[in-house]
């Protein structure tokens, strides 16, 4: 269904006057971003890149659950993470997912498609997403046009990739409780990015994807972020999260034994009574 709605649709950029237009705008239905905006949101300096900046690209939106592209489609498009969260994963032959990363605001999908001209992951929206759709023809040919811009997106491909490479550095190097840690130390360090509070946040996916990505059971991440609230770390609500020592996560190589938290959390308990007493 999902695959009929994208190919019938055929969003592709164009080039239409900014006077008619205003990038970041909607016409006819739908929403529209500008170079200098795509360029913006990646990071990317503008100026030394291209001054095409009634060139468009279009905006496509999916709700929760929705699959963005799936693993063995045709590739023709990148995606950039506007707004919204999303998972990546493979599938195996039973059905089984493995997520490979939770993609957010100013990330890019579909790279894995470049080579094969296949996907050759799946991306699922958590939330309602706005993605927006670089068709991948008119970007190679903007590239050989314009240098600046080729080397900009090898950049930001890099990126990703160094991205990817410190995770799995992390998955072979840490304990399960450190693995939770960072994963929540980089939530809190993307949120800060997007403008968002670094300290308190919802978490987008389920506590199984969290253990499918970080290479841990469920059981392992629930009980962890159980001793992280214990002993004053963070405070769980559920899918809220509030960071109350994110130094500690940062250095944090393995949890106490169970008794030393339940004392560390009694004294947490009493020095928070005490300052409410002053």
């Amino acid at each position: 269904m999902l695959q009929t709605q994208i190919s019938t649709s055929k969003p592709f950029s164009q080039t239409l006057p900014s006077s008619s237009l205003p990038a970041g705008r909607q016409c006819q239905g739908r929403l529209w971003s500008s170079l200098k905006d795509v360029c913006d949101l990646l990071r990317i300096p503008f100026a030394s890149v291209c001054d095409d900046e009634d060139l468009l690209f279009q905006h496509v939106q999916f709700k929760a659950g929705q699959r963005v592209h799936t693993i063995g489609q045709n590739f023709d498009a990148l995606y950039i993470v506007h707004s919204g969260f999303l998972k990546t994963v493979l599938i195996d032959e039973y059905g089984n997912e493995q997520v490979l990363s939770f993609p957010m605001k100013a990330d890019i999908l579909g790279v894995d498609g470049i080579n094969s001209r296949l996907y050759s992951s799946e991306a699922v929206a958590l939330s309602d997403c706005d993605l927006i759709l670089l068709p991948f023809k008119k970007l190679t040919a903007l590239a050989r046009t314009h240098v600046e811009l080729e080397n900009a997106i090898y950049d930001v491909l890099s990126r990703e990739l160094v991205r990817e490479q410190a995770m799995v550095g992390m998955l072979g190097a840490l304990s399960a409780e450190a693995r939770v840690a960072r994963f929540l130390v980089m939530l809190s360090d993307r949120f800060a990015l997007m403008g968002y509070s670094s300290k308190f946040f919802n978490l987008r996916m389920t506590r199984h994807e969290i253990g499918s990505y970080l290479g841990l059971t469920l059981e392992t991440v629930s009980r962890t972020l159980s001793a992280f609230n214990e002993i004053g770390m963070i405070a769980v609500n559920q899918r809220t999260i509030e960071i109350k020592d994110l130094e500690a996560l940062k250095n944090l190589r393995r949890l106490p034994p169970s008794r030393n938290r339940a004392k560390q959390s009694k004294e947490n308990k009493l020095a928070a009574m005490a300052y409410a007493v002053q």
